[in-house]
């Protein structure tokens, strides 16, 4: 369900379950851990583009999925020392350690789990069909893909809080005036070509080094930020008011909440 092509020294990593929107299952999430690491090994790659199948980017995460085997939870979070990327993070984050420019080309809907995975691409090209949604507060839970390392580079932090707090969708030209994409493109592959093309006609030492230097300006310290993020939401897992939530987001009937644990 990960598509993997090389064409010209460009990597096309496309996202391709358009039946579901491209929803990401489990095997999905190691599809893409596995591109990155392919990608990383391979000198010759001079760009890299993550795409969806059809219409839309990314729906998010196929719960129903996911949540039909026990493990695929565990697969998804577990990690071998807390400042660790697990899987969920290492999807996001492994773009922003390849040496070369990372673009997701982004139509119709790219939320939750795909607006994550869109962030960590160094660049965000989006036509006007695009929509955006970091949905994890809907369900009562916090985002824990490692977006915290990357959002301040890109939005203010009222802007970021309103967005992960409120989990509503914003169109491409909220997204464009609040940083979260790079341009807003009428012709989103006649763009995409032209940046292939600057790319390649530069040196890779060069943009290997800009891009490394420029990660370290901009990303956060991650391995604190990263068990923050896993430990959160290993809390909210087993909340009450997290059950309340999800409940509250699939039925008419809103239940109270009860006050707040100690943070």
């Amino acid at each position: 369900m990960i598509s993997y092509t090389e064409t010209n020294n460009i990597a096309y990593v496309t996202l391709s379950r358009p039946e579901k929107q491209n929803a990401l299952s489990v095997d999905m999430f190691v599809g893409l851990d596995n591109a990155i690491k392919t990608i990383s090994k391979n000198k010759a790659i001079r760009a890299v583009v993550i795409q969806g199948e059809g219409a839309h980017f990314c729906a998010g995460l196929d719960v129903k999925s996911v949540l039909k085997k026990p493990t695929g939870i565990l697969k998804l979070l577990r990690k071998w020392l807390p400042g660790n990327a697990n899987l969920v993070q290492r999807v996001v984050l492994g773009w922003q350690s390849l040496p070369v420019p990372v673009i997701a080309r982004i139509t119709g809907n790219c939320l939750g789990g795909g607006c994550h995975i869109a962030l960590g691409a160094d660049i965000r090209l989006a036509d006007n069909s695009a929509q955006f949604a970091i949905m994890e507060a809907k369900w009562g839970l916090c985002p824990d893909m490692g977006a915290s390392l990357l959002l301040p580079a890109s939005m203010n932090k009222d802007k970021a809080l309103m967005m992960t707090i409120h989990a509503q969708r914003i169109d491409a030209q909220s997204a464009l005036k609040d940083g979260l994409i790079s341009e807003l493109c009428d012709d989103i592959d006649t763009r995409l070509d032209q940046l292939l093309c600057q790319f390649s006609n530069r040196s890779p030492d060069a943009i290997a080094a800009i891009k490394k230097v420029y990660n370290q300006a901009y990303n956060q310290p991650s391995r604190k930020l990263l068990w923050l993020e896993t430990w959160s939401q290993i809390k909210l897992l087993v909340a009450n008011n997290t059950k309340i939530a999800m409940s509250n987001a699939s039925s008419t009937e809103q239940q109270p909440y009860q006050p707040r644990k100690k943070w």
